[in-house]
């Protein structure tokens, strides 16, 4: 199972250390069967652990160049960072990312061998339209995405259930996974307000691989309570 934390624009580069710090040296101690990845702000990227996987929260699709307010290919490299987070509901409908844009990004970095964590998601008035018009709003967001890339990992994130507190039914969230597995073979994960009172009927559900954490991230203890609430010996994975 997969624990990713999206730190988005919170977290300084001093508290991401400390962050770090605490959270391998409990994952040191207690061996979790789970794969890490924390995602800090541009400004605190650093080098990851030998149990958390660092990552960019986006990058644009070149190594250097003329690109105001973005980082590439060599600021990452210089923190030996190989996985990104591409196509975030927020870079889409706030930043305006396009499809076209977003694709130019996957495919750069998809040449580059990076670890690609991919979102998706539909926005409220979407899901209102039924299931139907909710499978073809995310296959679009797959246009120019490579759904056989070994290193990809998608994450779906219903828009309407992102920092408001209130996750997808378990059986939305069922149905959508279980969609995307359709063409799919690499793990996907589930964010969008989850939380520990919700961690165990997500983490049981058949296709769903692991979650993408927001603002129960932001601190060591919640994120880790999410991991201990689906330890080994404290939920049937199976």
């Amino acid at each position: 199972m997969i624990f990713a934390a999206n730190f988005k624009m919170n977290h300084t580069r001093a508290s991401t250390r400390e962050y770090l710090e605490r959270l391998e040296g409990i994952l040191r101690v207690e061996e979790y069967p789970f794969k890490v990845l924390v995602f800090p702000p541009a400004t605190a990227l650093c080098e990851g652990t030998d149990h958390i996987t660092v990552g960019a929260q986006d990058a644009w699709g070149a190594e250097h160049g003329a690109y105001t307010g973005e980082i590439g290919l060599q600021q990452l490299r210089e923190f030996a960072i190989d996985t990104v987070l591409l196509g975030h509901s927020e870079r889409r409908h706030i930043v305006g990312e396009s499809q076209e844009r977003i694709a130019e990004k996957f495919a750069f970095y998809r040449e580059h061998g990076f670890e690609i964590v991919y979102c998706v998601g539909e926005p409220l008035e979407v899901r209102k339209e039924g299931f139907e018009a909710v499978a073809e709003y995310l296959w679009e967001q797959f246009d120019g995405i490579d759904l056989d890339y070994e290193r990809l990992i998608v994450a779906y994130e219903p828009v309407w259930a992102i920092g408001t507190g209130v996750a997808a039914e378990t059986e939305q969230i069922a149905q959508t996974h279980d969609e995307l597995r359709r063409r799919i073979k690499r793990p996907v994960l589930y964010g969008g307000s989850v939380k520990l009172d919700n961690i165990r009927s997500i983490a049981a559900l058949e296709n769903v691989d692991g979650v993408l954490v927001g603002s129960a991230s932001l601190e060591v203890e919640s994120f880790h309570g999410l991991m201990a609430a689906v330890a080994p010996g404290q939920i049937d994975m199976d």
